[in-house]
């Protein structure tokens, strides 16, 4: 539960009929410089407001504005780096601390896909694996519009993570977040994904008439391999850095599993 330099005062603790858990969160928002770079980056599971960090730059205010997050107790992810293409992989790369990078983000003017000079979200990402960074995938919906619904709000339901959690609580949630055992979707669903030091295999939920492409990538953002249908398997082959899976379907839904660094 999170909005723009504010922490929702409730008691998270609380139990209810609802089976809702509710986890503190703030979106830690900065302006940097004359030209109003966004800097907006997620606290989750804070225990205070955070106070955000206005540097003289870009790069410092991130790390500072992360290094905030720590000290109030939270995991830290980096939203929407496109925004305004506020963020570039240098920078993200530069920093320390952050659990989580924004691939997707529903939000209609968040440039998640990027254009053909500058990188995706998830390229981005790719980016800052490859420098070394140990950062995993998030997708969100960013919603803002709860009452009108069209492409050109920010409505939610468009970008979640499905966790796998030893226990429904805020702390199993929180503990499956910082450990990197979820994933992230806009629609693909999963139902299991094995990974060791032979491979990763992933079983896909299946939709009757849809079609799924699971396209595996190692470091540099190189397309290792593809396979189709509802079940994948890559077997490593002596790749260094990292290798990871996005999984597509036909009716443009994705769902995104986290790197596994070999």
């Amino acid at each position: 539960m999170s909005d723009h330099n504010h922490l929702t005062l409730f008691d998270y603790q609380a139990k209810d009929d609802s089976d809702l858990i509710l986890i503190p969160g703030e979106e830690v928002t900065s302006s940097i410089g004359v030209d109003s770079i966004p800097l907006h980056i997620n606290g989750i599971g804070i225990n205070r407001l955070v106070e955000p960090a206005d540097c003289k730059t870009v790069l410092e205010s991130l790390q500072t504005n992360i290094d905030r997050i720590l000290d109030a107790g939270g995991l830290v992810s980096i939203n929407h780096p496109n925004y305004k293409w506020a963020l570039t992989p240098e920078i993200i790369s530069s920093s320390t601390g952050a659990n989580m990078l924004e691939v997707f983000n529903g939000h209609p003017m968040t440039n998640t896909f990027g254009t053909g000079n500058k990188p995706s979200a998830e390229q981005i990402w790719d980016a800052v694996l490859t420098s070394g960074q140990k950062i995993f995938a998030a997708a969100t919906d960013d919603a803002h519009n709860y009452h009108e619904f069209t492409p050109n709000h920010s409505n939610p339901g468009r970008g979640w993570l499905n966790v796998r959690a030893s226990h429904l609580t805020s702390d199993g949630i929180i503990d499956s977040l910082r450990s990197g055992d979820f994933y992230s979707s806009t629609g693909v669903v999963l139902n299991e994904i094995t990974a060791d030091e032979n491979g990763i295999a992933i079983e896909i939920e299946r939709i009757p008439f849809v079609e799924y492409e699971t396209t595996f990538v190692g470091e540099g953002g190189k397309v290792l391999d593809k396979c189709f249908g509802s079940n994948s398997e890559y077997i490593f082959q002596g790749e260094k850095g990292y290798v990871r899976a996005t999984i597509s379907d036909s009716n443009g839904f994705k769902a995104w599993i986290q790197p596994v660094h070999i």
